[in-house]
């Protein structure tokens, strides 16, 4: 990676730090949110071995537009179309029903970018470690079951994407077994 690329990249995580300050996660702990968007970058870069800016700021800034007050605008004007067009990708609408976002993940999964499917990846594989390690303290065992199996439905529209990232995913949702 480039100095500029490395900017970018930092300039997407602290972008990503400022939006989601306030955030907490939904684990027992209550953890700060950024934490999650880091645990992506750090599963493509470190896990993955993956240094293209563009995925790395897109899974940094993944939920920006899902949870915080960013607009779609705001990403274009700060990070560029490339960057915020990933974001946009993996971003869902969070005017629909729960359920039916739910549904549109599996059903779009196939059709994303190789870049999208590449941050889709690392989003659920953070998500199952989450959920196995620290898990939503009102959650009950079937509704984290239900989890790791949607998930991997949403899996199995982007296989063929990253041979690593789907070996890293299969390795989490065999965490299943311990919930």
């Amino acid at each position: 990676m480039s100095d500029t690329d490395i900017g970018i990249v930092i300039r997407a995580a602290q972008f990503a730090a400022d939006k989601h300050r306030m955030q907490r996660r939904k684990d027992a702990d209550a953890s700060p949110y950024i934490n999650h968007p880091i645990a992506l970058a750090a599963v493509l870069a470190n896990e993955a071995g993956i240094a293209d800016p563009v995925v790395l700021c897109a899974a940094l800034l993944h939920d920006t537009i899902e949870d915080t007050d960013t607009s779609a605008d705001e990403l274009r004007q700060t990070f560029g179309d490339e960057i915020a067009g990933v974001v946009l990708e993996v971003t869902d609408d969070k005017a629909l029903p729960k359920q039916q976002r739910k549904a549109l993940q599996i059903e779009h999964a196939h059709h994303a970018s190789p870049r999208a499917k590449l941050v889709k990846l690392a989003d659920k594989i953070c998500n199952l470690r989450d959920i196995a390690a620290s898990p939503p303290a009102d959650w009950s065992a079937q509704r984290k079951a239900e989890y790791f199996d949607w998930a991997a439905a949403v899996v199995a529209g982007l296989r063929g994407s990253h041979p690593v990232l789907e070996a890293l995913f299969d390795e989490a949702w065999r965490r299943k077994d311990r919930l």
